[in-house]
């Protein structure tokens, strides 16, 4: 079904063309193009979102698993230095104190400059995570102990351009923004599950707007403060573009929030064997305007027709054969239009805004 309506909307076979034609003109954002570029990082199975906006500045959402060779600090320097063609993140987020989102905040700020941390708050413990303590060290001495603690309803302070471009915190520490807006039709679909109490229900969630474009990212939200955030009503609205919650986890991705913001394209952050799990999938299969699916890795434990087309999975072998291949979206300047491929190599996908 969604490989039926991709094939609808992707048939702009021209642009794809003078796309792959302009090459270098279109790879990366910067003052001059005033596009809005987003790299889904490939972290097998943990998060790491970089986003260029037209004015140049650089917006860093969770690093990685730490150590590993270096592996995921170096493939977050790849993209941010040779790719995207920073020499600073303006700002660095933590979506939530599990290793696998704040790991390499630290390791980074030791090979390029970090001007702002932002995170939910640091705790004092992690139930959780009984090394925490020691683990936050490094991320401490690389603010400086001085990253700014994020709650719902702000707003980070991203240098205006001639579209209007917003990042607002929805979601963090277990609290949402106020449940304002038309009634959610999906509502009665919320099931309650088993309290949750790991830093995942905590997750701070972002909500993108770039002039009609938007983008949510919840970190690893799960289901219970999904249901929190989403009924009765829906305060977010219709989303272009979804980050899928939590690699793709069962526990997370409730219909009640994946259903109601409708997303046109989703991206899935998952490994071969983390995340992209089989409930998520049927779920995304139920979403009316979904047009695309892309994931960072084939899930090696589910069938063909249980995931998205082979063409919207960047990495197919397992974690020995990775190659760490990225996903990118990049924005028009009016936010009106939008493409995503496989990069550097991929096809050319391109949505127009909502």
């Amino acid at each position: 079904m969604i490989a039926s309506r991709i094939n609808k909307r992707s048939q702009h076979v021209w642009l794809a063309v003078v796309m792959c034609l302009l090459g270098g003109a279109t790879t990366q954002a910067d003052e001059k193009d005033g596009r809005l570029d987003i790299y889904f990082i490939d972290v097998e199975g943990g998060a790491a979102t970089l986003f260029v906006t037209p004015q140049g500045e650089s917006l860093l959402i969770d690093s990685g698993y730490p150590d590993l060779g270096g592996r995921d600090r170096d493939r977050i320097l790849k993209v941010a230095k040779e790719v995207a063609g920073r020499t600073q993140i303006d700002h660095a987020a933590v979506s939530h104190w599990h290793l696998d989102h704040y790991g390499n905040h630290a390791a980074l700020s030791t090979q390029i400059p970090i001007k702002n941390f932002w995170d939910r708050g640091i705790p004092d413990s992690l139930t959780e995570d009984k090394n925490f303590d020691t683990r936050i060290v490094d991320y401490r001495a690389a603010s400086q102990n001085k990253s700014k603690a994020l709650k719902p309803g702000d707003m980070l302070p991203l240098k205006p351009g001639k579209t209007p471009l917003s990042v607002k915190i929805v979601t963090a520490s277990g609290d949402v923004i106020p449940n304002d807006g038309p009634a959610n039709p999906f509502a009665a679909e919320h099931k309650p599950q088993a309290e949750d109490k790991s830093d995942n229900a905590k997750s701070v969630s972002f909500l993108l707007k770039f002039g009609k474009f938007s983008f949510l990212c919840c970190g690893d939200l799960t289901w219970n403060t999904e249901a929190k955030l989403m009924t009765p009503n829906n305060p977010l609205g219709k989303v272009e573009m979804f980050m899928v919650t939590h690699h793709g986890l069962e526990v997370s991705n409730n219909p009640v929030l994946v259903k109601a913001i409708d997303p046109r394209v989703a991206v899935m952050c998952n490994g071969p064997t983390k995340g992209g799990h089989k409930q998520t999938q049927e779920t995304l299969r139920q979403v009316k305007s979904l047009q695309a699916l892309f994931q960072l890795h084939r899930n090696v434990a589910l069938k063909p027709d249980e995931q998205t087309p082979a063409e919207f999975i960047a990495n197919s072998g397992t974690t020995a054969e990775c190659k760490g291949i990225n996903v990118k979206a990049s924005v028009a300047p009016d936010g009106n239009s939008y493409t995503v491929r496989i990069i550097p190599d991929g096809k050319v996908h391109t949505f127009e805004t909502r």
